[in-house]
């Protein structure tokens, strides 16, 4: 494998989809609020929106990254690992390229954050230093870090959700929008379900290594309840949008995308282990866009 591929598996383009939709659906929200004319001023902002996407990205990349590294370094990915090659541990990269990768790709996160922060004033700021902190720190510091005390749920609710969606939405109208923290419920749901696959499949191997998930806490039943209470509420909620009254029916577009979560439920429910349990975190990976853009586009219309 080059070292270009090697880069690109690190990224674990699978997961993108959890930085990209919190965009999407906080620039729908600002659409949507220009259109209602519910604010006086400013609406939809495709510059500053693109540069949320962009440092959305580097974010969850640098995320990764570092995941690679420490998770390696306190050996939580060894060769029982039964998920995705990761670069370090395979070999691909050596500790030292995926620690420097890590930093350059923060710091591109950074300089994107500087320029939101230009446009958007100092909560940015704030955003931008409390995102990479908790990207770094969800495993940087061993069994005392985020994803080893079994905060990683909450962790990826939080920033998927409120912050990464009524963050973006924040960028292009200048100010707090409710419907945007109305819309990051589904998103951070979601994103939490991606994370709860992963975990479920790993239960053996963080339990071995001192990494203590809420799939290792509370065991797979619990995780299994949990993956199926989470796409219950992310769906349940653009359908209390209309049944308020609060959205036109167009937000309920996410209800197409069921099939898309029949797959990864049944592999949870079977249960089965290893591959079949990476192919769900991929399903669940298109679940999450496939909602996101549907729930966008609902907004907007």
């Amino acid at each position: 494998m080059t070292k270009v591929r090697a880069w690109l598996l690190a990224a674990r383009p699978k997961t993108l989809a959890a930085a990209f939709v919190p965009v999407a659906v906080g620039t729908a929200v600002a659409l949507d609020v220009l259109q209602g004319a519910a604010y006086p001023a400013r609406g939809f902002a495709p510059l500053p929106a693109l540069g949320c996407l962009l440092t959305a990205l580097l974010l969850q990349v640098g995320t990764n990254f570092a995941n690679d590294y420490y998770d390696f370094v306190h050996g939580a990915d060894t060769e029982a690992r039964v998920g995705p090659t990761r670069a370090v541990q395979s070999g691909l990269l050596t500790p030292g390229e995926m620690r420097a990768g890590t930093v350059a790709v923060f710091a591109l996160a950074f300089l994107g954050g500087l320029y939101l922060a230009r446009v958007a004033g100092w909560p940015l700021v704030v955003i931008g230093i409390a995102s990479i902190a908790a990207g770094v720190g969800y495993t940087a510091g061993g069994r005392r870090s985020l994803g080893y005390l079994g905060l990683g749920d909450l962790f990826v609710l939080v920033f998927f959700g409120p912050v990464a969606v009524a963050g973006t939405a924040y960028v292009q109208l200048q100010r707090w929008a409710p419907e945007a923290f109305v819309a990051s419920v589904p998103v951070g749901c979601l994103a939490v379900a991606v994370l709860v696959v992963n975990n479920y499949r790993d239960t053996d191997t963080d339990r071995a290594s001192g990494k203590r998930t809420l799939a290792v806490r509370l065991g797979r039943p619990f995780a299994r309840g949990e993956y199926f209470a989470l796409l219950a509420i992310a769906f349940a909620v653009p359908t209390l949008q209309w049944w308020t009254g609060a959205q036109e029916p167009w937000v309920l577009f996410p209800w197409l995308s069921v099939p898309l979560a029949w797959p990864p439920l049944r592999k949870l429910l079977a249960p089965v282990d290893g591959a079949a349990l990476n192919r769900a975190l991929g399903e669940t990976a298109r679940l999450m866009l496939a909602f996101g853009l549907l729930y966008a586009l609902g907004i907007v219309l």
